[in-house]
């Protein structure tokens, strides 16, 4: 029943193909001689020499909890492909152009879901007082923004070039000097260390958006969530559903054959439906508040919302203020794979 969209979606990723392929042999107006991704390269070259030269004069012991030594969220090869990424997070017309521009669409669904709860105080940032932990953060395409509207935003990532490139961008911007900052490790690392330093339950919101279909241990991200967040805190989540639809466009048509999106980006075994994620995410002390379809238009390069949660989709969830959530492994909810995934064709 999808023939006629498919049909006319890829047509419109044909015509966006051809004119990105254009766009590698023109600049942008007024930009002519600049390359952002040039200027990455080099600064995380300079930084990386920075860092061995730190840790040759002043040798660390290296500190791994005993939870992220045995559980991780990190696939070892989604890192490596990103890691080749890194430097390109910024290049709007490049490989992440489709997560530029579902700014317009997640930016608002944070913060309009977070006013429901804390009162605007401050004109024109209107998430000021609240801390924001942004996971799997990249280059900061989401970091930044939500820091511009008043919130106190972290932002974390395992490929270290990521955090170079955020960092480095967010220093042309003095406005975000005291709001944004970035740290490269793991959700289970901060989680760790965030308990053991000062509490837990320390951010107001998690955002986790286009992460969870590059995550090893769906099981261990949920639980790191809520411990990183307060009582009645927020998480958001934006992803793929696990539909034969979804694997037609986000891996055959837009990786296989158009290339728009770097070959390998995507696991179809790793997307997960609404109704298993609600289901883990509620055996880990959450409460699920709205789930939305997202739709991408290839040939305007523009999102919208959408009934149909058959490819994008965006969650809501709540933890719940009254519920402890076990400190061993052991004790959590099984974990996903033991389920029987329920998909939507």
């Amino acid at each position: 029943m999808y023939s006629n969209k498919f049909n006319c979606l890829m047509l419109g990723l044909y015509s966006r193909n051809r004119s990105a392929v254009c766009g590698l042999v023109q600049s942008a107006p007024g930009r002519s001689g600049f390359s952002w991704t040039a200027v990455c390269k080099q600064r995380s070259l300079k930084l990386q020499r920075s860092a061995c030269l730190e840790r040759q004069h002043h040798p660390m012991p290296c500190q791994i909890s005993t939870r992220s030594a045995s559980q991780t969220t990190v696939d070892p090869d989604e890192v490596r492909r990103f890691q080749s990424l890194a430097s390109k997070w910024w290049d709007e017309q490049g490989d992440f152009a489709a997560l530029h521009a579902m700014n317009d669409l997640r930016v608002p669904f944070i913060r309009d879901n977070l006013l429901n709860v804390h009162r605007a105080r401050h004109p024109g940032k209107p998430l000021a007082g609240l801390r924001i932990l942004d996971v799997g953060c990249g280059g900061g395409l989401l970091t930044e923004p939500l820091g511009r509207l008043g919130a106190n935003v972290l932002g974390i990532d395992p490929v270290e070039d990521s955090i170079y490139t955020a960092q480095l961008h967010a220093s042309y911007d003095p406005d975000l000097s005291d709001r944004v900052s970035y740290q490269a490790c793991t959700l289970e690392e901060l989680s760790s260390e965030e308990k053991e330093e000062q509490g837990a339950d320390q951010f107001d919101a998690v955002v986790a958006s286009e992460v969870v279909e590059h995550l090893a241990d769906l099981e261990t991200f949920a639980f790191c969530c809520n411990q990183a967040l307060k009582p009645g805190g927020s998480l958001f989540i934006t992803t793929i559903n696990k539909t034969n639809l979804s694997y037609a466009l986000g891996i055959v048509v837009a990786e296989q054959l158009l290339r728009i999106v770097p070959s390998g980006t995507h696991d179809w075994e790793k997307f997960i439906s609404p109704v298993e994620l609600e289901r883990l995410l509620e055996s880990n002390g959450f409460s699920v508040q709205s789930v939305q379809g997202m739709l991408y238009n290839p040939v305007s390069g523009a999102w919208s919302w959408t009934n149909s949660t058959a490819i994008n989709y965006a969650l809501h969830a709540v933890k719940h203020r009254d519920d402890p959530q076990p400190d061993r492994a052991e004790e959590r909810s099984p974990r996903p794979e033991d389920h029987t995934a329920a998909t939507h064709s």
